[in-house]
């Protein structure tokens, strides 16, 4: 699937200001980054360092003038599709060292507060079908509010609150999977069929020696997302890091199919 990407965002700047910038769509085995192009405002500096785990790229950028930022590509998603409720765990002792820091917890999804409630709620589950009835109990339990939320919120806040957006989704289905001994991370995504359209945030788990996408959302599928970047929990994705005073005007983000002539 040939995904249209446009991203545009519109800052006021008061001084100059860094900024640490990620919102292009990684160029990975998983995805093709047929053509894209970002306009940028007058710079006092630029350059494109590594995102974590090598998953994208981040942009330095340090300015004093208004940050109006526009993003547009075109992506085709190819990456291996599987039913995540089939696939096995693999044993902890054998996870590779890169998986380890997705094991535990982290800012936001405080896994080590769920080891007794995954235990007696999914402990006659293994693997991937733990990770099936986990993401299943999010769907049916969490209402997707806007607004329900904010920077604060952790994985426990939305557990309690049973409401949230998809960061929370995202972070609740992470600390869950995680206190069942599973690697899982959070990841940033450009998602079709995402309502109200925005940056999109999903889990990703690791099972039979590969990370696999999981949307608790429901909103998009595996098929239909363009990867960003991946971190612990959304402190270590957040599309706009500034370093200095800036305020938010506007954002738009648009994600549609391109159907090949």
């Amino acid at each position: 699937m040939q995904l249209s990407i446009v991203t545009t965002l519109d800052y006021a700047v008061r001084g100059p200001v860094d900024v640490l910038l990620q919102i292009e769509a990684a160029m990975i085995p998983e995805q093709r980054v047929i053509q894209a192009r970002i306009d940028l405002p007058l710079l006092d500096h630029f350059a494109r360092v590594s995102a974590q785990a090598d998953i994208g790229e981040r942009i330095w950028l340090r300015t004093a003038a208004p940050l109006q930022v526009r993003y547009e590509a075109t992506v085709s998603v190819e990456r291996m599709l599987a039913d995540v409720d089939t696939l096995p765990a693999m044993p902890t002792y054998l996870l590779p060292g890169e998986t380890v820091d997705y094991l535990m917890p982290s800012r936001y999804c405080t896994s080590d507060t769920f080891h007794e409630f995954v235990e007696n709620e999914f402990g006659h589950l293994q693997g991937g079908a733990r990770v099936a009835a986990i993401r299943d109990r999010i769907a049916a339990t969490l209402t997707y509010e806007p607004g329900s939320s904010d920077a604060f919120t952790t994985a426990a806040d939305t557990f309690k609150s049973c409401r949230g957006v998809c960061r929370d989704y995202a972070h609740l289905m992470i600390a869950l999977v995680r206190a069942s001994a599973i690697p899982a991370r959070f990841a940033s995504v450009y998602g079709l069929g995402v309502e109200p359209q925005d940056f999109h945030a999903v889990a990703e788990v690791f099972l039979d020696g590969a990370w696999h996408i999981v949307d608790a959302t429901g909103m998009s599928s595996p098929d239909r997302i363009a990867k960003i970047g991946v971190g612990r929990d959304a402190a270590d994705v957040s599309f706009l890091s500034s370093f200095g005073d800036v305020e938010m005007l506007s954002q738009t983000v648009e994600v549609n199919e391109l159907v090949p002539a």
